[in-house]
């Protein structure tokens, strides 16, 4: 084949025209389009030899920032501190249990050491954020039960990528010091956790004050501003990944100049690095080679879904007010995916023994924990009656909101929920802040022009043309409990 730039490019277009189609037909079919994906890369590599492990980490890397960059702004705090002790057991102690007890079961069916061992079960420890978040999304499951996965996956792989540097470290070093891996972790987790918070705040204030002149450029920031947030705090050998969750958390939870392109901007650019992402992994995959490891895989898998995965669910959540039947699901819905395989390339960089070996056997294991359990998600919360109790709420209309930053205001969206102050009254009724005006409402299929006599219902979405300063008091007025109307 000759590889000229024409070629190159052409190849490059059709890989993102079939990774969209796919993600349109992989969400028909509950399945995660990761899987996709991973699959046109496995088709690829028998055309292209691709064998750069470093270089697909380092790609992977970068991918998985902005993922979760895109998935922490999509957060919404109010939902997640509501969840947040649920989820971080499930993102600390869930992985530990799940580390070991899949370790145990890999050095006997890999015949592999005991660091080895616990090694694949760090490995395969986390769930995958992606993944996640795009079956999750159009599933119609408990808000609670969804946000305490979503938040469990967004922030359970500082502990997984912890717990695999160690144990490398630990199999190339064993006279490796274990107080020196307890100083470790609780310097990546706080120092992660601190830097993310103040690079935050610290976002949000450059996003608002620094008046660019093109509107173009907010989206382009904020990206740049995760990507620094990240590279700044791995240098200083804590944890990046949770410091950019953390800091796409509050970001996405501030009033932010034009939000809405930053958003979508991030939205798309997740999307890609998505489909770039898995691409290069299965080019780095055989199926030659994954035949070789097919028992030990499908092995591996079925004891991580049906044993590991349950065990750290129920111990994690032993003091948590979730019952059985949802510890069921939660157990079920730990989609495997991006994490696992990157992680699984950090044994072939580092050149362990049996580093090859490893690799094989994670991407066997999430391939098949994926495909089995990405599918079955709505069966799965129909068998544990953890259905919600009606049709998600999305909005069938997408109006392109308009923040103008050297004007004194902007147009916004607000939801009226059924605690709103604003609920169930006509917009009359409403002591809206002054020059401030409604200027659409969206319920369900309809699209809504607003009198004075329109009464406003719970999960209303208004669009709202404020002055900048007066967001907070409309905040108030529609959203919060308790405000003036």
């Amino acid at each position: 084949m000759n590889f000229t730039i024409e070629n190159i490019i052409l190849a490059v277009s059709i890989l993102l025209l079939a990774g969209v189609i796919g993600a349109k037909f992989s969400t028909r079919l509950g399945l995660p389009s990761l899987v996709l994906f991973i699959v046109v890369g496995m088709i690829l590599n028998r055309f292209v030899f691709f064998d750069n492990a470093w270089l697909a980490q380092l790609l992977a890397t970068v991918a998985l920032v902005i993922i979760l960059f895109e998935g922490g702004l999509q957060t919404k705090w109010e939902s997640v501190k509501k969840v947040y002790k649920p989820s971080l057991s499930l993102a600390t102690i869930g992985v530990v249990v799940t580390t070991v007890t899949v370790g145990a079961a890999a050095k006997f069916i890999l015949d592999l050491t005991w660091a080895e061992g616990l090694l694949v079960g760090a490995i395969v420890g986390s769930t995958d954020a992606a993944a996640v978040f795009s079956v999750l999304g159009n599933k119609n499951v408990k808000q609670k039960l969804t946000t305490v996965l979503e938040a469990e996956s967004a922030s359970n792989d500082p502990m997984a990528i912890f717990l695999t540097i160690s144990l490398i470290q630990v199999i190339q070093s064993p006279s490796f010091e274990p107080l020196h891996l307890v100083f470790s972790f609780f310097w990546q987790m706080g120092v992660g956790l601190i830097l993310g918070i103040m690079f935050g705040i610290l976002s949000i204030w450059i996003i608002n004050k620094i008046n660019l002149d093109s509107s173009g450029l907010y989206p382009v920031l904020s990206i740049a501003l995760a990507i620094f947030a990240f590279s700044t705090v791995t240098i200083m050998n804590a944890s990046g990944f949770l410091a950019v969750y953390v800091m796409a958390i509050i970001i996405g939870n501030a009033d932010l100049t034009y939000r809405h392109s930053i958003l979508g901007f991030n939205e798309g650019l997740a999307w890609m690095m998505q489909m770039v992402m898995f691409m290069i992994l299965g080019l780095l995959v055989f199926p030659g080679e994954l035949l070789h490891v097919a028992w030990q895989g499908i092995a591996l898998a079925v004891f991580l879904m049906l044993i590991a995965r349950p065990i750290g669910v129920f111990v994690s959540l032993f003091f948590s007010n979730i019952n059985i039947k949802e510890k069921l699901f939660i157990s079920w819905a730990g989609l495997k995916g991006a994490v696992p395989i990157i992680l699984g390339t950090y044994p072939l960089v580092e050149g362990l023994e049996h580093g090859q070996l490893m690799f094989n056997v994670v991407f066997f294991v999430v391939l098949l924990s994926t495909v089995i359990q990405g599918t079955t998600i709505s069966k799965a919360a129909e068998l544990f009656n953890v259905t919600g109790t009606g049709k998600k709420a999305q909005s069938s209309h997408s109006l392109e909101l308009i923040s103008i930053g050297k004007a004194n205001s902007e147009m916004v969206e607000m939801r009226i929920l059924e605690e709103s102050p604003a609920a169930n009254k006509q917009i009359h009724e409403v002591r809206l802040p002054p020059k401030t005006l409604i200027t659409a409402v969206v319920r369900g299929e309809r699209l809504i022009t607003p009198e004075g006599a329109t009464r406003l219902l719970p999960e209303d979405v208004l669009y709202v043309l404020v002055k900048k300063d007066k967001k907070k008091e409309l905040k108030e007025t529609l959203m919060k409990k308790g405000g003036d109307s």
